[in-house]
């Protein structure tokens, strides 16, 4: 797990500075502290932070290939390296390393793009061919490993895997961009389609891009997808039988390193089934660790305690305080745009007490997205199945009408929420799944902005580009299509970046067993009834593991990480709250409602109401943008 940067001349071989570069990746230097390197040749800059985890002193980048003829920086782990090593050798290359980045190399000069497809693992990497004057940025099939890009205007391409590694570079401008700013204030992260700076471009999951020294930056290319559009046959004996055997091959590929490794245990089905399967292949005891509460409603470390014991674990645990306030500022700097989703503070110290034991830890993300483990998923696809029930031109005004005149009830759980549920229906399919994942509503919205804003807008909604996605998913149903938006919208967005930024910020590699691509085609090739039955989602794979994991474990209501953000709002972060709009960078913008939103923090405050995510939202945006200058 690394860190890479650098710089790419498209109008001609102009030379690159290599002090640049080497600012650029020190500016990410927490993402590799084991070495560091700058190579550079007409219209090319490449530079590296290396964290070593295989072949720990044969692999230092960036690495030329032994002919001499392509260089590459390279940030992630290729699973199956061993395996295209041997078909590579086969083919007449030859390797004076044995780690993964070389087999990179020799799989483009072998299959050119044709290489991205057999590399099985997460990355991001830019290789630069010398003979074809080409450079080929990549992302692995998920967006795991991020990878930022902007084009200056000297026609330079500058990428990096975070944005603080092109602010590093003295000619980014920084413009904010209002559409990044309606998206983020949705769903409290900028999405992979935007970026929180004008001119700047995240290359989206499971794409490439070709830059070559003499014409403009070809678009990015998708060299892959998910689809949701075939289903599989067999008993449900057949079907368990393959998915253990999807999730062993997909746990033991991902337990090679050497160094030492571990896995997050929450308590909960995931990690719990991520840590039976390294028991079961490990000889020597998994190293593992939790993070409690000393708030007991949002504790799991008992559920921990029991997977640990059950399997052996060598288990450390580490209690957080709701008084864990302090670190609201370093999140700000570890994400570079405004993210707000608070699940992140507990996820940082998880990975800082993991650092403590081991460099790699396996987590347990993936599975809700790849077999309908949110409660969201389970109420769109009954959703959907009512909405079958009416057409939409008697829907809209049945559903519609009862919806605007039931009382509103978001402080309810949302099977409670009458009204959010009957507006749902009233539309269609991707519009109540744009509703139910949004965490501040358009309507909402609207009250936040000044005219300026709304002008800057214009007919711009966030919801709009989750629609349009869904519409346009390889499926057949609602669940395929919500299911396709989580993977393809709100994982590399939210989750895959907070467990990025969080684990990278203290040099600890995270891996993802259950986003193994084999598994996930698997997933999404599952009948609807072996995906959900009932309320329960994640059914074929909680019924896999029974013979693992306690029916406590299995079937027990979904807690995940949980922040006292309300309690923080109206204690310590009070101040902070109040004048939010007022004063500062987001006054500064001109583009909010400062009376309204000065209004929201009151009743906040004085326990009117629970305004503690919008608040929160707001109050990272400003942190964001302050340090962005």
């Amino acid at each position: 797990m690394c860190g890479i940067a650098g710089i790419i001349h498209t109008e001609g071989l102009k030379p690159v500075d290599p002090e640049r570069v080497r600012r650029m990746c020190d500016a990410i230097a927490h993402r590799g502290p084991d070495g560091e390197g700058v190579w550079t040749a007409p219209g090319v800059g490449l530079g590296h932070r290396r964290l070593s985890i295989i072949d720990l002193a044969g692999s230092p980048q960036p690495m030329l290939a032994a002919e001499g003829d392509a260089a590459i920086v390279f940030n992630g782990e290729i699973y199956n390296y061993r395996e295209l090593r041997s078909d590579l050798i086969a083919l007449g290359a030859t390797f004076r390393t044995d780690g993964d980045t070389e087999v990179i190399l020799q799989a483009w000069r072998h299959w050119g793009v044709g290489c991205l497809p057999r590399l099985h693992g997460m990355f991001a990497f830019a290789l630069h061919d010398l003979r074809q004057r080409t450079t080929l940025l990549a992302r692995d099939r998920f967006g795991v490993k991020p990878l930022f890009t902007a084009r200056l205007a000297d026609g330079a391409v500058i990428f990096g895997s975070e944005l603080k590694a092109l602010l590093a570079h003295p000619s980014l401008r920084r413009e904010i961009d209002p559409l990044a700013v309606e998206d983020y204030l949705a769903w409290g992260y900028v999405p992979d389609h935007r970026s929180i700076l004008k001119g700047v471009q995240k290359l989206a999951a499971g794409h490439y891009q070709l830059l070559r020294a003499d014409a403009p930056p070809s678009p990015p290319v998708q060299w892959w997808d998910v689809s949701f559009a075939d289903r599989a046959t067999g008993s449900r004996q057949d079907l368990e039988a393959h998915l253990l055997h999807h999730m062993r091959e997909a746990v033991t590929s991902r337990m090679l390193a050497d160094v030492p490794l571990g896995a997050f245990l929450s308590g909960g089905v995931d990690s719990s089934s991520v840590v039976a399967l390294m028991a079961e292949a490990s000889t020597a005891p998994v190293k593992t660790c939790s993070i409690g509460f000393d708030v007991a409603a949002l504790d799991e470390t008992a559920y921990a305690d029991r997977i640990a014991a059950q399997y052996g674990t060598q288990h450390w645990k580490r209690t957080v305080s709701p008084e864990d306030f302090s670190l609201v500022d370093r999140l700000a700097a570890m994400f570079d745009e405004p993210f707000a989703d608070a699940s992140a503070l507990p996820t940082f110290r998880v990975c800082e007490l993991a650092r403590e034991h081991v460099t790699v830890a396996l987590s347990g993300d993936g599975a809700d997205e790849a077999f309908a483990g949110y409660r969201r998923q389970t109420f769109q696809h009954r959703e959907e199945q009512a909405r079958g029930l009416l057409p939409s031109a008697l829907r809209k005004p049945v559903f519609g009408t009862m919806g605007r005149l039931w009382p509103k009830a978001d402080w309810a759980p949302r099977p409670l929420r009458a009204r959010t549920t009957l507006l749902s229906l009233a539309g269609s399919g991707e519009e109540g799944y744009a509703r139910a994942l949004a965490v501040t509503s358009a309507d909402l919205r609207d009250t936040l902005y000044t005219p300026d804003f709304m002008s800057l807008r214009g007919e711009y909604r966030a919801e709009q580009p989750l629609m349009e996605l869904m519409r346009k998913a390889p499926a057949r149903s609602g669940l395929d299509r919500a299911q396709y938006a989580d993977l393809k919208f709100y994982m590399p967005g939210d989750i895959l970046t907070k467990v990025d930024r969080t684990s990278m910020a203290v040099s600890l590699e995270a891996r993802e067993p259950l986003l193994d691509h084999r598994l996930v085609e698997f997933g999404a090739r599952l009948p609807e009834r072996m995906r959900v039955r009932g309320s329960t989602g994640k059914w074929l794979m909680k019924q896999t593991m029974r013979r693992y994991l306690p029916q406590d474990v299995l079937f027990r209501p979904k807690m995940g990480f949980v922040t006292p953000i309300a309690q923080w709002l109206r204690g310590p972060l009070a101040a902070e709250a109040r004048g939010l709009a007022a004063s500062g960078s987001l006054a500064a913008t001109g583009w909010f409602n400062s009376t309204r939103i000065d209004a929201l923090a009151e009743a906040h405050m004085t326990g009117r109401a629970d305004h503690s995510r919008l608040i929160w939202q707001l109050l990272m945006l400003r942190k964001s943008l302050d340090r962005l200058g």
